[in-house]
């Protein structure tokens, strides 16, 4: 098999997987808080990440990066809680479309966080992507709710939690980094949830178990993928969710498909592929 069908085959299991753990969100919004799905979705993890540690080895948790590790996990939460709360209310499109960003943000970030260098492709990238935002948003001529705020602060929780993943990744190994990701998250999930708390029955453990597992399996997809394919195959792919969740959205829950939704998303797509062709010609 190809790097290239190997990278496909990779993708597939990301794509499912972030399907999935919207469909999970959607469908346990209505009974629990945004906060419980929260917890429950990183004590799920947690006990899978335990489990591949014990097979593996937990000598590789040691770190010297604490803080960097609870940083990195606020920002994280602050991109869950955003997108979970904006799934329970949002299109789905709209929401996979307002993810996008993410790229954008990152593109932001890395000089004031990593000292890269702003080069003047990472300008217009971003000018680009706040383009494709604009068409998806409309201000002026669509009310922008607390929702779709919520999906924009979540795209920059993800581009900060993805900077500093960066960092992380030179001295902490990937199943260090998830077993912190959930012992952090936990609390963060547990404390406000018990204001509110509502006790899941058996119709939603599938969904629990659904969203806790499909949060790891996607971004382990994600990687697997990156090792046999570079971006400029791999990012293409990732942006297939879009118009599965938009034929899901209209066949499971009757959402319109917005066509301002898919032009931005393109624009926005658009801009980040930019950036990736810069820096492959760039190696």
């Amino acid at each position: 098999m190809s790097p290239t069908l190997r990278a496909a085959f990779w993708m597939t299991g990301t794509l499912a997987s972030f399907i999935a753990m919207a469909l999970g969100g959607r469908e346990l919004s209505p009974d629990l808080s945004t906060f419980e799905i929260l917890f429950f979705r990183s004590l799920i993890g947690l006990f899978v990440i335990a489990a591949l540690l014990t097979r593996s080895g937990w000598s590789q948790i040691k770190t010297e990066m604490g803080g960097l590790h609870v940083a990195r996990n606020f920002a994280h939460y602050i991109g869950q809680y955003g997108w979970f709360y904006g799934i329970g209310l949002l299109p789905l499109a709209q929401v996979f479309a307002l993810e996008f960003t993410l790229p954008i943000w990152t593109a932001i970030l890395a000089p004031i966080l990593l000292k890269e260098h702003l080069s003047g492709t990472r300008i217009a990238v971003i000018a680009i992507g706040f383009a494709g935002a604009l068409i998806i948003l409309r201000p002026g001529m669509v009310p922008i709710d607390f929702a779709t705020m919520a999906v924009l602060i979540a795209a920059f929780g993800y581009a900060t939690s993805h900077t500093l993943t960066k960092k992380l990744t030179a001295t902490d190994s990937p199943l260090s980094i998830l077993f912190y990701m959930t012992v952090v998250q936990l609390p963060l999930g547990l404390v406000p949830s018990l204001f509110d708390w509502t006790t899941p029955n058996l119709a939603h453990v599938p969904w629990l178990t659904v969203v806790g597992v499909a949060a790891l399996s996607a971004h382990f997809c994600m990687v697997r993928a990156f090792l046999h394919a570079d971006a400029i195959v791999v990012v293409p792919m990732d942006f297939l969710r879009l118009p599965l969740i938009a034929v899901i959205g209209l066949l499971v829950y009757g959402e319109a498909l917005d066509i301002w939704v898919l032009v931005g998303a393109m624009v926005i797509f658009a801009g980040n592929f930019l950036n990736i062709l810069k820096d492959k010609r760039r190696l």
